[in-house]
């Protein structure tokens, strides 16, 4: 079974190991009755079995939908709230005096010397200190009255460009009450991305940081011509002299001042209506340049409400931990429906997330210590490093204690299979991991990319919560699917959420079709209120990736394979795009990869293969035999043409000069394989791996390939 490959090993006595499984059967058969009496799991496995989305008609494609909203798809969160700021003041009036923003003062800076001589920037941070929702909700009002001073019309664009913190939250909830339409851009981003975003949507003011600032802005502040006002969310940064003429650094606070004074009395506010545009969301794009998804009011209303419904008892006890990028859909969307439903949002980053994170002091305490946080978003690659650390510091356990929690780790991985709990285990072995995201976490949600089942097999046990598995994109507003929290299943993606629909579409070329048996398969299509405008000043791509049927219902065509299973739960089996996302986000276009590399004498073919479930590429290449023979000979390597092609050694050789190519026209670093096999016969159409027209069969030369992939990524090839 699944569970048994995931199974960790130890080293005990066959007959003292048949003693221990013994008594843990003793256990188990004493504490069973009660158990399944008192803690009302009959009902959780009964859930986990049922059926949790339907097709709404018997024709092959018909669309998947929630159990829950098979007749009416939801869309709107609190009766009359169609609009952000209509869910943000009902939000207001309702939880008016409880915490809803918080971040930590910091008491100490200092600078670390390293070994190696480099230094490290630390941090000693206090208590979280906090904002109620009457506090956010009057510096908003005056934020948005200030822009307004400043010049920013209704309908008109304004950026953010600022890391993950209260200020941007507030922001964004100005431009909602205002009508300004708020494009966002990843703090990641390089400088020409930047400028292409800020230039195409013709934004004339920038909120951001006084470190991103100095860091990006400074750089490309000349080449974006229209800029007037940039804001500061932080204080004023030390230097102004380099500003080009024109532009005008103010700090958030002052502009807050300027709103508190205005005298707005007599204007009537331009309030949006449902359909009017929210976020301009850039988004990698496959050709390197990003695109802007047109998200509307009534598209994140419609996501939140779906999400919403998939967390039990979501409500005022909660606290949301943010460190992602607001940037990104997926925090977005997290944040917003923390706030409509009364929870306290508590502010973080990746550097000083937990209490070994790179920017906490030894000894000092990491956000989620002193937050306790019940709820968090993360994506696969921080998941990863949670259990990679784990799993080192059981491996430097003694004996003892290092078999003591590989028997629990599979007891209990035996027991969740079954929809069983483990409170004994729970409290006496895995409280102290589950310390380490601050003891209360009851709901995980990944999202961003695959998890992998070892991974979220993990997650579940030693966090003792489940993990939510959720699939959408920017372009339906973050809202696809999400797991239940009572489905431990590994590797799907959970049902339609109660306010979209989900059809699978034939894809011939893949040889995917929503006939196929025992699971119909093709490409997820996602309809409902939740489906973007599209793409900003980009038509031929919104016509492209967005259809309308005849009902007028609105369909994102994704590019992505999946498959339903016979409860309605959806499972993402293969992508129909090159791009594809590597573990910690970036996004890699395979042909843009091979385009660049195909040319260079040494290579008559390649294939570039990437995983979400890794962090570098992977290469197979055809080469040229007159020009690896030549550089064989040079390196001094004898052999057969095979012998050449199989050798680690001309492998490495081949990798030197794809490299330097790659460098020369500007591919970035994790764009650059970094491992390849050589294949010492060509691809033709007769071996099957290339079209009559020689285009590449991904799925044919990953199938012929499979073996090497493995070896590429590490695992044991038998």
């Amino acid at each position: 079974s699944q569970a048994a490959k995931m199974k960790l090993k130890h080293n005990i006595n066959p007959v003292l190991l048949q003693f221990i499984n013994f008594i843990v059967l003793l256990y188990s058969l004493v504490t069973y009755i009660p158990w399944y009496i008192l803690s009302g799991s009959k009902q959780a496995i009964a859930k986990a079995k049922q059926v949790k989305a339907r097709p709404v008609n018997n024709k092959p494609g018909g669309a998947y939908r929630s159990v829950n909203s098979l007749h009416c798809l939801a869309s709107v969160l609190y009766p009359g709230c169609d609009t952000l700021d209509k869910v943000f003041k009902y939000a207001k009036t309702k939880y008016k005096d409880k915490k809803l923003l918080g971040t930590r003062e910091i008491l100490k800076e200092e600078d670390e010397i390293q070994p190696s001589g480099k230094v490290f920037k630390k941090v000693i941070l206090g208590k979280y200190t906090w904002l109620s929702y009457e506090d956010v909700y009057i510096k908003a009002v005056n934020f948005g009255n200030g822009l307004a001073v400043l010049g920013q019309q209704p309908k008109t664009n304004i950026a953010i460009f600022c890391e993950t913190r209260a200020e941007w939250m507030i922001a964004a909830q100005a431009c909602f009450m205002c009508n300004y339409q708020l494009v966002t851009l990843y703090a990641t981003l390089g400088g020409p991305a930047i400028v292409h975003g800020l230039n195409e949507t013709e934004v004339t003011t920038i909120i951001t940081s006084k470190e991103l600032m100095q860091t990006k802005l400074k750089e490309i502040v000349s080449q974006v011509p229209l800029l007037r006002h940039i804001i500061t969310v932080d204080g004023k940064p030390t230097t102004w002299s380099e500003f080009p003429k024109g532009v005008i650094v103010h700090t958030m606070a002052s502009v807050q001042a300027m709103g508190a004074k205005a005298d707005t009395g007599n204007k009537q506010p331009s309030r949006p209506v449902p359909s009017d545009i929210a976020v301009i969301m850039y988004t990698s794009g496959s050709t390197g340049i990003p695109k802007g998804v047109m998200i509307s009011h009534c598209n994140i209303i419609a996501g939140i409400t779906g999400m919403a419904e998939r967390i039990p008892n979501l409500g005022e006890k909660d606290i949301y931990i943010g460190y992602l990028p607001l940037a990104h859909v997926l925090e977005l969307s997290a944040e917003l429906v923390c706030l409509s439903h009364g929870c306290r949002i508590g502010y973080s980053s990746p550097q000083t997330l937990a209490d070994q994170s790179s920017k906490i002091k030894k000894g000092s305490k990491g956000d989620v210590t002193t937050l306790k946080p019940t709820l968090m978003a993360a994506v696969p690659e921080i998941m990863d490093r949670i259990y990679k650390n784990v799993m080192n510091k059981v491996n430097e356990m003694t004996s003892f204690q290092r078999n003591l929690f590989i028997l629990a780790y599979n007891y209990k991985m035996e027991q969740i299979s079954k929809g069983y709990t483990t409170p004994l285990c729970d409290s006496l072995i895995f409280r102290k991991v589950r310390m380490l995201l601050g003891g209360k976490i009851r709901v995980l949600l990944c999202g961003g990319a695959p998890l992998s089942a070892a991974t979220q097999r993990f997650m579940n046990i030693c966090f003792c919560c489940p993990v939510g598995q959720g699939y959408g994109l920017t372009e339906s507003a973050g809202a696809g699917t999400i797991t239940e929290v009572w489905d431990y299943t590994t590797g799907r993606v959970g049902a339609p959420l109660v306010c979209c629909e989900i059809k699978l579409l034939n894809w011939e070329e893949g040889g995917y079709y929503n006939t196929d048996k025992p699971y119909p398969r093709g490409e997820i299509l996602i309809g409902g209120q939740n489906v973007t405008v599209g793409y900003y000043k980009n038509e031929a791509r919104t016509r492209k990736d967005f259809t309308v049927d005849e009902n007028g219902q609105r369909w994102l065509h994704t590019g992505d394979i999946g498959e339903f299973h016979h409860d309605g739960c959806l499972k993402i089996i293969d992508r129909k795009k090159d791009l594809v996302k590597l573990q910690a986000g970036e996004y890699v276009s395979l042909g843009k990869v091979e385009a660049a590399l195909k040319n260079l004498p040494l290579v008559d073919n390649i294939c570039v293969y990437a995983s979400s479930f890794h962090s570098y590429v992977i290469g197979f290449v055809v080469p040229n035999q007159k020009e690896l023979a030549e550089l064989a000979r040079k390196k001094g390597f004898k052999g057969t043409w095979e012998e050449i092609c199989n050798s680690p050694e001309m492998e490495k050789e081949v990798l030197k000069v794809l490299a330097e190519a790659a460098l020369a026209v500007n591919l970035e670093k994790f764009e650059i394989p970094v491992k390849i096999r050589l294949s010492p016969d060509p691809w033709t159409p007769e071996t099957g791996l290339v079209t009559d027209a020689f285009k590449l069969k991904r799925k044919e030369l990953t199938a012929f390939y499979q073996m090497d992939i493995d070896r590429m990524y590490g695992k044991n090839v038998k």
